[in-house]
């Protein structure tokens, strides 16, 4: 079944039944829950930490030492479908990048596919800063992460350093 047809059967229901499926769905289901939440009080800045510190935990466990990068990247997702700002987005992306490299610059060298996700990580934050028109906002926040991986290995620091510098001449 597609959306075409699921919108003809809801256009068919009453609206007192409409709303009793929407608030199984709300009781059922996390992430319908955030959504009408946020839907109904917008508190970006509020929402925005809450992910934040959902990024954190994929590189700094509360419990065990095992680094999930899955949990951060879902976390990115899920706040990305709430249909928040560019600027909120590109935030989040950054935090995931300096989590990435607080985590090198205080255990050592992960490996190559750990610094390929957190480099292509970047280049999204920078691509979504430059596209609208925030550079100046974020430039020493970027630069901060380029200096803070200058010692780290794997390319990575010229990397970051070459993608800096194609958004901030």
């Amino acid at each position: 079944m597609g959306l075409r047809e699921v919108k003809s059967e809801l256009n068919k229901l009453d609206k007192k039944v409409l709303i009793k499926h929407i608030s199984e769905l709300y009781k059922k289901f996390k992430p319908v829950k955030e959504y009408f939440e946020f839907y109904i009080n917008p508190d970006e800045k509020k929402l925005l930490e809450q992910y934040k510190d959902k990024v954190t935990e994929g590189f700094f466990p509360k419990r065990g030492y095992k680094i999930k990068l899955s949990i951060s990247r879902k976390a990115i997702n899920d706040f990305k479908k709430l249909g928040t700002s560019q600027e909120s987005i590109a935030d989040l992306l950054l935090h995931f990048v300096e989590c990435g490299v607080e985590l090198t610059n205080t255990y050592g060298d992960i490996d190559e596919s750990f610094y390929t996700s957190v480099e292509n990580t970047y280049d999204k934050a920078l691509d979504i800063i430059d596209d609208n028109g925030l550079l100046e906002k974020f430039k020493s926040r970027a630069f901060k992460i380029l200096n803070d991986s200058e010692n780290i290995g794997w390319g990575f620091y010229d990397y970051l350093y070459e993608l800096f510098y194609i958004h901030y001449d």
